[in-house]
Parts: structure tokens; sequence; C-alpha cells
């Protein structure tokens, strides 16, 4: 089952928020997963989100909620993969699911 980063998704484990993280120790995690997944985001951007956690564009552009980064390590993780998968994978089918999961795994995340 995909997961749907939306704002009210209970994803999101409000009563156990860390401390708030750098923009650039963010765009760091960004990064280091880009490069576990074998994508290049072409743009990163940190802003308010409304409604969602995150979004990512058909030319590579990654967009953040400012938000996240009072999230939690793992949470902050499952946004960041979700949206570089879909550098790769347009799509919420099988196969995202299944390469979802296994990065996560492979890092101890989930």
């Amino acid at each position: 089952m995909s997961k749907v980063f939306d704002k009210t998704s209970a994803s999101a484990s409000l009563d156990k928020l860390e401390e708030i993280i750098p923009e650039t120790v963010f765009r760091t995690e960004v990064i280091t997963w880009a490069k576990r997944i074998g994508v290049e985001p072409k743009e990163i951007h940190i802003r308010s989100m409304k409604r969602k956690w995150a979004s990512c564009s058909s030319k590579g552009r990654l967009t953040f909620d400012i938000d996240l980064l009072k999230q939690p390590t793992a949470f902050r993780a499952e946004v960041i993969v979700h949206e570089l998968l879909h550098l790769k994978i347009p799509n919420h089918g099988p196969l995202f699911k299944a390469m979802f999961k296994a990065y996560l795994a492979q890092y101890g995340i989930k």
C-alpha cells in the first residue's frame, strides 16, 4: 500500500518531534538519498506547503514543505525517498511500492 504524504496523514508522528534541522542538513539528506537511489534532481526547493509534505515535477524539480525540517528522521526519509523514486517511476504501482519498501528497509527505516 502506497503512502500518501498529505499533511493530514497520521504518518507524521507529531508527538515525537525532533529539533528543527537546518536547511543545509536537509538538503544533504536529499542528495545522499538521491545518490543511493541513482537519481539527480534538477532542483531542490524548500517552502511552505499547505496540503502536502512534498511534490515532484516531471522536469525533476523537488519541493519539500518547510515543516518537514521539524519531523523525525525516519519520516523525513520516507518523504524524501518517495519523491526521489518518482524521478524513476512516475506512478504508485507495484514496482514503485516494492522499491520504496526496499530502500527504506536497506537503511533500517521501517
